[in-house]
């Protein structure tokens, strides 16, 4: 059995390098236009070229959302944006809009076209339909169990099957929103969510004091509208099983240090998994490790079935087990040294732990001696982004984070 593609998100160019330096074999980012994620910072046209050629260098294919549910007015700059794209050799563009298919068809017929899972791709004719359109992949629904997925690649085999592995759950079906349309007047399907669905809901009574109770669904709390975050890395060989080509990791608005901690899990729980069979996580390790970052609670989603367990009342998200300290942008030096970018606080005599695609992963060390770039000793590192040369140990690598 192929083993599947590990495809990570990547909101800059910075967080690109996180994804290929901790083991992506493929990323999705978006340019400045025509992506569903136009909050995050995105790429420009230069930084889309430049990132092929450094993916491309690394043996890491770059796919660009082009989304969005376009109108009349976006085409014009959607032909040039397509040809740039073209030009540029991306391995594939997601698309959703099919007036966005017709004109990439025509005008960069060279494009590999990946389906959205906005299209809400449900049943193996449809998938059929889209093969037969000129697709190479189609990004499944998540309301599909791993059976419905594993009828699809049954019937259609020669057309890739994506589904997303792990992340933030949109609580709109296959992410077809209007709450943030409604509330503030941007267009979810056209790349500006506001996430209306991770507030927290008061009732206005129908009174001459139009008093605001909380909305309780039961004691738990008021987020009723807040789905729980999908993981199913104990998964990973029922869903390898159902023919699912590429695993993928949802987060372009997510941090580096979330990236590193996720692509890291599942890089190193699908590479176990094909080295050494179903046992790769019988000890809950690499499960334990997605705890580290912030996330909601988790849910399998309808991966394993029907399942009416996937609102998080409780909060709109939770802190990870760890506390994200810095990162490394100088590995070890032979006098022991290396240098890293404070990003929360931490003192001479703090255990700090090592994430890490090498074999550094997991492995702490107490800090005792710390200097600042002009080489006076410090003890207390509490300027936020600080470069701070630290002696350890243990060797640590360029790209690398600290956690506590």
């Amino acid at each position: 059995m192929k083993k599947p593609e590990l495809l990570a998100p990547a909101g800059n160019f910075s967080k690109l390098l996180t994804a290929v330096y901790f083991g992506a074999d493929a990323v999705y980012i978006g340019g400045k236009h025509f992506s569903l994620r136009a909050l995050s910072e995105n790429f420009t046209d230069e930084e889309i070229v430049e990132a092929v050629k450094f993916a491309h260098k690394k043996g890491v294919k770059i796919y660009v959302t082009v989304n969005i549910f376009a109108k009349n007015y976006d085409f014009e700059e959607l032909e040039k944006y397509l040809v740039f794209l073209q030009d540029a050799e991306v391995d594939a563009i997601l698309v959703t809009d099919v007036g966005v298919v017709s004109l990439a068809k025509k005008v960069a017929p060279k494009l590999h076209l990946h389906l959205s899972t906005q299209a809400n791709t449900l049943n193996k004719y449809a998938v059929k339909f889209w093969k037969d359109l000129g697709f190479d992949r189609v990004v499944v629904a998540r309301e599909l169990s791993l059976k419905e997925i594993k009828d699809i690649t049954d019937y259609c085999p020669d057309i890739e099957i994506e589904a997303f592995v792990h992340g933030a759950m949109c609580i709109s079906y296959s992410g077809r929103c209007l709450l943030s349309n409604y509330f503030n007047g941007r267009d979810a399907n056209r790349g500006e969510c506001v996430q209306a669905c991770r507030w927290n809901y008061e009732i206005r009574e129908r009174s001459k004091d139009g008093d605001f109770y909380p909305v309780e669904e039961d004691d738990r709390g008021t987020y009723i509208f807040n789905s729980k975050d999908l993981n199913m890395i104990d998964y990973l060989p029922e869903m390898a099983k159902s023919g699912v080509v590429s695993l993928k990791i949802e987060g372009r608005m997510k941090s580096e240090y979330y990236l590193a901690t996720v692509i890291n899990a599942y890089r190193r729980a699908i590479d176990a998994y094909y080295n050494v069979g179903e046992d790769y996580d019988k000890d809950g390790f690499y499960y334990n490790e997605l705890l580290k970052t912030s996330h909601r609670a988790f849910t399998t989603a309808y991966f394993l079935g029907d399942n009416e367990n996937t609102v998080n009342y409780k909060n709109s998200q939770s802190e990870g087990t760890r506390q994200f300290i810095a990162n490394v942008t100088e590995g070890t030096c032979d006098d022991g040294f290396f240098i890293a970018e404070m990003r929360n606080r931490f003192k001479v005599g703090d255990t700090l732990e090592i994430l890490s695609p090498s074999e550094s992963f997991n492995e702490t060390f107490v800090v005792k001696r710390m200097e600042d770039m002009d080489g006076n000793s410090v003890e207390d590192a509490k300027l936020v982004q600080q470069k701070l040369k630290i002696f350890s140990d243990i060797k640590v690598y360029k790209g690398d984070f600290l956690r506590k």
